[in-house]
């Protein structure tokens, strides 16, 4: 059974991945390893060590301490899965340069959702 610390690393390397637009496949190329290896850290099932885990700071353009925001005392995770769709999102609203125009963005969703 995979270690929560575990879990939520790989959870924020994927969340990291897919907000920088990138495949496992892209991924694990920048790392000079298998998609199927990135595949088992973003589950958990392989730990990433602290070198590994340097490189795909450097690959993702993260900084180290991303990796472990939201966990908690006991190494579990804070907080559950993100949907893709979600990560894709937010990375994209990120992306526009102007600050009023992801104003705009962020109150038209808040509009959509019926929440302020």
């Amino acid at each position: 059974m995979p270690h929560p610390t575990d879990v939520h690393v790989g959870q924020k390397v994927r969340e990291a991945r897919v907000t920088k637009g990138y495949s496992q496949e892209d991924l694990g190329k920048k790392l000079g390893i298998s998609f199927q290896q990135v595949q088992k850290y973003e589950k958990g099932t392989n730990r990433i060590g602290s070198s590994r885990l340097w490189e795909i700071s450097r690959a993702l353009d993260s900084p180290i301490t991303y990796f472990f925001d939201g966990i908690n005392a006991e190494g579990a995770q804070a907080s559950g899965n993100i949907p893709r769709r979600t990560i894709e999102l937010a990375g994209k609203i990120d992306a526009i340069k102007d600050e009023n125009i992801r104003n705009q963005i962020l109150n038209l969703i808040k509009a959509c959702t019926g929440k302020k």
